[in-house]
């Protein structure tokens, strides 16, 4: 099975890419290519385009990136997302509060308060966003049911191969195969242990709430905005979504032994034992938890920092790249930042050999930033929950790490980061 540029297409590039995996990295890098005529085929493992997980949050680094790859996405975004149900917290990232009496203070009490940098934050079912972005790619460019297990180097592109027993040549390859990347295998070796997801020595129980009930229980206030609430060894996270109609719930656990020794990261857990986690946190996170009538449970992985994104012509964005913890709300928003350099270098590119030039400048201006997300993700997990050094029991540390924590994430001017990989690019072509 073989996906070359179409040669009667004026305008298009001489080569084609594969890319490796459908969610919402893989679709964001397609939407991109097509509208810098690059020839691209999607190769998905799953018999449809899905995603798992619920609400998703896009700050104002992510935002930008949409608009920057193709308005449509951001306006198939804007159609669907969510933010804060009071216009005088639309601004507000989260609002922090003690979820139970401890170091930084009484349970209910709040702690501080986050404001998004412009245009603000804003929260999406997972599922909703994929649509809206699966909407903006032909059909007839994906193919599904096709799980990438090697890549073969060719003289002048690659051979993927899949689990069904198929091939497909391209010229190039892209995994956004997620935080299970086969070709983060191909990028690194197996042997390498960077190439391995690490368990994180945290789980998180997610559920959805109708907001009627949450309001009933909680309050309009506290429902109806995002709201974190810290204590020692976990942290909950409530954000609307679905236009204000249901409330996402997140709630996170440090594992006691560290160790995660179950073949499955997703297990569908009973209500008792996630309470008895929270056993000794206040009545708001109580009464929270006591709404999650069936939640699923989440082994929280990341990967290990690369000491690459690319091998000849195979290339890896998003969670392959750079699989972190949510801790930051910056996951998503990285690999759109991902696609929007990637997609312009492509774009940029006249001929086939000059493709791996093109992973050399994008892995030069990527890794650095999102090598860094995962570091001070897992960092602000030890925040939340009370378990950072010289801040768990003191609030004014703890407000002042918050108030320069998410800067360098939402403030960068990503035109700058293309400008850097394109000088790369044009000295080197």
């Amino acid at each position: 099975m073989t996906h070359p540029a179409p040669e009667s297409a004026p305008g298009q590039k001489p080569f084609t890419i594969a890319i490796c995996g459908g969610g919402i990295a893989g679709l964001a890098l397609a939407i991109g290519l097509l509208r810098r005529n690059v020839p691209f085929h999607v190769y998905e493992s799953a018999h449809a385009f899905s995603e798992i997980g619920a609400g998703v949050a896009f700050g104002p680094n992510s935002q930008r990136a949409m608009s920057l790859i193709d308005p449509k996405i951001k306006e198939g975004y804007g159609k669907r997302a969510t933010s804060n149900g009071y216009e005088e917290k639309k601004a507000v990232w989260f609002d922090f509060h003690a979820g139970m009496d401890c170091g930084i203070g009484k349970a209910g009490e709040k702690v501080g308060t986050v404001i998004a940098a412009d245009p603000g934050n804003g929260c999406i079912h997972r599922a909703h966003f994929l649509d809206e972005l699966v909407a903006l790619v032909p059909r007839e460019n994906a193919t599904f049911g096709k799980r990438v297990v090697e890549v073969e180097e060719l003289e002048d592109g690659v051979r993927l191969h899949f689990a069904d027993g198929g091939t497909a040549e391209a010229s190039a390859a892209v995994g956004c195969d997620g935080v299970k990347s086969n070709l983060r295998h191909a990028v690194l070796g197996k042997e390498d242990g960077a190439a391995h997801p690490e368990f994180t020595g945290k789980y998180a129980y997610r559920g959805l709430i109708p907001m009627e009930k949450a309001v009933s229980l909680l309050g309009d206030e506290l429902a109806r905005n995002s709201v974190m609430w810290l204590g020692n060894h976990g942290h909950v996270l409530t954000f609307p979504i679905e236009k204000g109609e249901i409330m996402n719930v997140v709630a996170f656990h440090a594992k006691k032994d560290g160790k995660w020794e179950d073949e499955k990261w997703v297990l569908p857990m009973d209500r008792q034992t996630m309470e008895a986690d929270f056993q000794d946190w206040g009545e708001s996170v109580k009464k929270i938890l006591s709404l999650m009538e069936k939640p699923d449970l989440w082994a929280l992985f990341d990967y290990p920092p690369a000491k690459t994104y690319f091998k000849g012509r195979t290339c890896l964005i998003g969670d392959a790249a750079h699989a972190s913890t949510p801790h930051q709300g910056a996951g998503a928003g990285m690999a759109m930042e991902d696609a929007y350099v990637l997609s312009n270098l492509l774009g940029a590119v006249q001929r086939s050999s000059d493709i791996e030039t093109a992973f050399r400048a994008y892995d030069a201006v990527r890794r650095p930033r999102t090598q860094k997300l995962v570091t001070t993700s897992r960092d602000a997990g030890e925040l939340y929950e009370l378990e950072k050094e010289g801040v768990w029991d003191d609030a004014d540390k703890l407000r002042e790490n918050l108030g320069t924590r998410y800067k360098w994430v939402w403030e960068k001017k990503l035109e700058e980061d293309l400008a850097e990989a394109m000088g790369i690019l044009g000295g080197k072509v």
